[in-house]
């Protein structure tokens, strides 16, 4: 958690958790209540990160304007991060009743309506004051509330997330694997596509194998060695574009023994030859000893007519067949799979980067801040959140790793063709650090897309 490695892990895989969990440091269960909470718009509207973590780091003296406040604010440090605090601020400075707190918190409950918290602001400012707290508190308090009407959460919701990005986080770190499948099997969901996912577990140790009609089931599974060690993923045929549960169920059903050619897989399963050529297009025969354009050449001679007497076989009178170029493989592998277990698509194209100057994401993260750095890679995550004023931001790929980048309106505005549509996107800036975390401040950025022509990749984008 620290080092926000946490793709996948609910709750704390967006960019802004990922930016605050080296700084948050979590090292109780207590802490991922807080790291929950305190990245949502009320906490950030109402300016109770910063305090926070200044008080957490010991920057700033952890003080409470009373010892009643103590009580209710000392597990946060005397910033009030959870609905409950609020209301129970408003009971104890402000000499709220219990059911004129329960009607702020249904204010606080109806977020975006601010205007529902702003008629509770007279009765706050002056029973704060009138209960012996000077004016500038009582209206940074009041700030903090109303910002709970940009959504914040209970203290109890927190907590039960904070269980599940315990339970998640244990897999992940423990059983990569395992976890891996899961999510998998999950999709869609999340911030990161099945192709992230994979380049995660592998960047873990995880061996990933590609799908395969011998081998794979609907789902993906787990593949254990004879001897000891940790388990192999095997992607399942849910991951080929275009295939069906019930042909997958016909191939399970139908595979006793194992398949030797396409023509005995057809015979014994019934499917189609357009099925088949959907998983010969996905390298699904590689078991066999069948290259994708082998496998493809064996569906063009299957019969969709009853199954014969006899088995059929292509007369390939000694034809040779060229082996497909290994860029063609990977842009095959993404068009059929979503992913690619050979290269990165941004590896094909690295000779090219390098003669201009283009550094591989991983370089990043030994330069200084201040340094000026020109980046590249597929286009990952776009996103502008409701409390950045307007900033975006983009994650980009290639075969070391991710890049953050941090995009200020006016930038996005000026390149708007490659900032909202890119596939493959250049982006010079210079590098921002901020302890360990690290982001590349965008100056120019650049559609790079036609360096792999061919390829349809889509980002997910929440803008």
């Amino acid at each position: 958690f620290c080092r926000a490695d946490t793709v996948g892990v609910f709750q704390i895989e967006s960019r802004a958790q990922m930016s605050m969990l080296p700084r948050l440091r979590p090292r109780t269960y207590y802490d991922l209540v807080i790291e929950v909470a305190i990245v949502r718009p009320g906490p950030i509207q109402g300016d109770m990160v910063h305090p926070y973590l200044r008080r957490r780091s010991g920057k700033e003296a952890v003080t409470f304007p009373s010892e009643a406040l103590r009580g209710v604010l000392g597990k946060t440090l005397g910033v009030p991060l959870f609905q409950e605090q609020a209301m129970k601020v408003a009971m104890v400075a402000a000499g709220f009743t219990a059911e004129e707190a329960d009607q702020l918190r249904r204010a606080m409950a109806a977020w975006r309506k601010t205007d529902r918290i702003s008629q509770f602001y007279d009765k706050i400012i002056e029973g704060m004051i009138r209960n012996g707290y000077d004016r500038d508190f009582a209206e940074r308090t009041f700030n903090q509330i109303k910002g709970f009407g940009e959504y914040g959460f209970p203290e109890s919701h927190a907590a039960s997330f904070a269980h599940l990005v315990y339970v998640s986080g244990w897999l992940k770190c423990h059983h990569p694997a395992v976890f891996c499948a899961a999510l998998l099997n999950s999709q869609p969901m999340g911030f990161y596509a099945p192709a992230q996912i994979v380049r995660d577990a592998t960047d873990h140790g995880v061996e990933v194998r590609h799908p395969d009609v011998n081998a794979s089931n609907w789902d993906c599974t787990l593949e254990y060695a004879q001897t000891s060690g940790p388990p192999a993923v095997r992607l399942g045929l849910r991951m080929i574009k275009g295939m069906q549960r019930d042909w997958a169920d016909h191939i399970v059903d139908a595979r006793a023994k194992r398949f030797a050619s396409v023509d005995e897989l057809h015979q014994r399963t019934g499917l189609t030859r357009a099925t088949l050529k959907t998983l010969a297009e996905a390298d699904a025969f590689a078991s066999m000893g069948l290259s994708r354009r082998e496998a493809l050449w064996r569906v063009l001679a299957v019969d969709d007519t009853p199954a014969p007497l006899f088995d059929i076989h292509p007369d390939d009178n000694g034809l040779v067949l060229p082996v497909m170029p290994r860029g063609q493989e990977v842009l095959t592998d993404y068009a059929t799979v979503g992913l690619s277990l050979k290269a990165h698509p941004i590896a094909l194209v690295r000779e090219v980067l390098d003669r201009q100057q283009i550094l591989p994401a991983g370089s990043v993260k030994q330069l200084r801040s201040g340094s000026r750095v020109s980046v590249c890679g597929l286009v990952l995550i776009r996103q502008r959140p409701g409390t950045a004023s307007g900033v975006v931001f983009i994650t980009l790929e290639d075969e070391t790793g991710i890049v953050n980048l941090i995009v200020r309106p006016h930038l996005f505005d000026r390149y708007r063709q490659a900032a909202r549509h890119a596939a493959v996107m250049q982006c010079d800036g210079w590098v921002e650090r901020q302890g360990d975390v690290i982001h590349v401040s965008a100056r120019r950025m650049v559609d790079r897309s036609d360096l792999i022509r061919g390829m349809h990749f889509h980002s997910r984008d929440f803008h």
